[in-house]
């Protein structure tokens, strides 16, 4: 993934949701929370890739992004979801501030192994 691959996700996520019938506000979430997700992947993974589907479970209909690198992985986690705290230059609300606008977030890292965050976002 590069810039332009940044783009293109935030294009197919506003897409995705468009079609799963998100309100403005949700859609927002959405895209910002994908952004965030791409822009690490891309700056910390070394790029890597972007699965996006809709899915339905337990009568729910939501859009599901998986972002997935090769890596050097999250050395402290806990550290990492700490809201402020940055590996680099940013404000420091990548994963935190992902997290807080998707429903279900979860983070699979092993360092020196890569990174693959997988987020849902329910239709209210």
């Amino acid at each position: 993934m590069e810039n332009a691959g940044v783009v293109q996700a935030r294009k197919l996520v506003r897409t995705l949701a468009q079609q799963c019938r998100f309100s403005l506000v949700e859609q927002t979430k959405l895209i910002t929370a994908a952004s965030e997700l791409a822009r690490n992947t891309l700056v910390h993974g070394g790029g890597g890739t972007m699965t996006a589907s809709l899915v339905e479970e337990h009568g729910r209909r939501g859009t599901r992004l998986v972002f997935a690198d090769q890596g050097p992985g999250i050395p402290d986690v806990d550290l990492a979801l700490t809201d402020g705290w940055t590996s680099g230059g940013g404000m420091g609300l990548g994963l935190s501030g992902s997290r807080r606008l998707v429903d279900d977030f979860v983070l699979e890292t092993q360092p020196g192994q890569g990174t693959v965050v997988t987020i849902t976002k329910w239709v209210r």
